[in-house]
């Protein structure tokens, strides 16, 4: 939450450096950690300050050790989410990309809209639940919010093809109904695992996908935020 970001940053810099016995001259190397929050006062006493270092650790830890099942729902800063009304948190989905064989996957966190705003499969399924009392007694009732998309490819993308893949994921919001509202807190980021490099090499040489094949790649990303939203919304329980 958003009172976690300092030491969800100096914990994750720390076991960044656990996981890698180097001496400090080469230190620079390891790079630093991105950390983002949503905010998750509703369902949260954040005034608590109830994340510790061994939590993080422990995150950490178990992403690094676990098979390609990701949970979803109430997990780890997915927990206190609301999205559209309803009780949402980390949601996720991935695409291969036909005739190109690249994977498209996305992880986000998502905290965002009003219930009469959820549109499914271009049905708008919040207005036809607006008669309907949901348990959270403390929902807020306005259209800001925030969101966490971490867009993932093995494609061979540059930088501002990359920046391309995150300008899409506000097309996957738009679709279930997300306004981008004033104050919203929306985060994407979008990186590539191809082309690594060694790093005594002197030159380097990257491969990149031609712009002519790139939109396939747009339509995937598009589609696994509008699922990943979706599924957060399924997988989470009642607080």
């Amino acid at each position: 939450n958003t009172n976690s970001v300092g030491i969800g940053y100096t914990s994750a810099l720390k076991w960044i450096y656990q996981q890698n016995k180097t001496s400090l001259a080469n230190v620079g190397d390891l790079g630093l950690p991105i950390v983002a929050e949503t905010w998750d006062g509703y369902l949260n006493n954040f005034r608590e300050f109830p994340i510790k270092e061994e939590h993080v650790f422990e995150a950490l830890n178990n992403a690094k050790q676990s098979s390609s099942y990701v949970e979803e729902g109430n997990v780890g800063g997915g927990t206190g989410m609301i999205n559209f009304g309803y009780k949402a948190g980390t949601g996720t989905s991935s695409r291969i990309v036909v005739g190109l064989n690249y994977t498209v996957g996305v992880l986000l966190q998502a905290n965002f809209g009003r219930k009469h705003q959820l549109i499914i499969a271009g049905v708008p399924v919040g207005q036809e639940l607006l008669d309907i009392e949901t348990n959270a007694s403390s929902v807020p009732d306005k259209d800001a919010g925030s969101i966490i998309v971490i867009l993932a490819t093995d494609a061979p993308l540059l930088p501002h093809q990359l920046k391309r893949m995150a300008t899409r994921v506000s097309l996957g919001i738009g679709k279930l109904g997300g306004i981008g509202a004033d104050s919203s807190g929306d985060i994407f980021l979008a990186f590539s695992t191809a082309n690594i490099t060694n790093k005594s090499s002197t030159t380097k040489v990257a491969e990149f996908l031609s712009n002519d094949l790139i939109n396939p790649l747009f339509d995937a990303a598009i589609q696994c935020v509008e699922e990943a939203i979706i599924n957060s919304l399924i997988a989470a329980e009642t607080m």
